[in-house]
């Protein structure tokens, strides 16, 4: 991984991109960017039972951006973190953009046969629209 100093690491729920993208980071001094998209927000939303309607309303990410920073504390990394909403694959690129990013790290979770042929493919469409590399973990 030479010659990269901004790098974008695109986060689900798993921590385990964000463990890989910041030991491949570390080892070259980058900066980095950690996005995580959350859908839009469409509709209605039942109130019966919410404690805290912002965590609601960004499906929990505002929550997973702070255990991500924190998990980035623990190695002992410095995080820029973005939670974004709307359409995922277009968002990680437009922050990757923003950021001038020149490496986008994304994690590829593991789909059964129906929803590889069937479903929306974010890792492919990322690597179709992006500005920069896209490394694959």
């Amino acid at each position: 991984m030479k010659g990269y100093r901004k790098v974008l690491i695109a986060v689900n729920r798993s921590k385990e991109v964000l463990k890989e993208g910041l030991r491949l980071a570390a080892d070259e001094k980058c900066w980095v960017t950690v996005v995580k998209v959350v859908p839009p927000y469409e509709g209605d939303i039942n109130l019966v039972g919410i404690r805290d309607i912002g965590d609601a309303l960004d499906s929990g990410g505002t929550r997973e951006m702070s255990a991500f920073r924190e998990l980035a504390e623990g190695e002992g990394a410095l995080i820029k973190t973005r939670l974004e909403e709307g359409d995922v694959p277009q968002k990680i690129v437009e922050a990757a953009e923003e950021e001038d990013c020149d490496l986008i790290i994304i994690g590829n979770q593991k789909k059964n046969f129906m929803r590889r042929l069937f479903g929306d493919n974010v890792v492919e469409r990322v690597i179709d629209l992006a500005p920069c590399p896209v490394l694959v973990v």
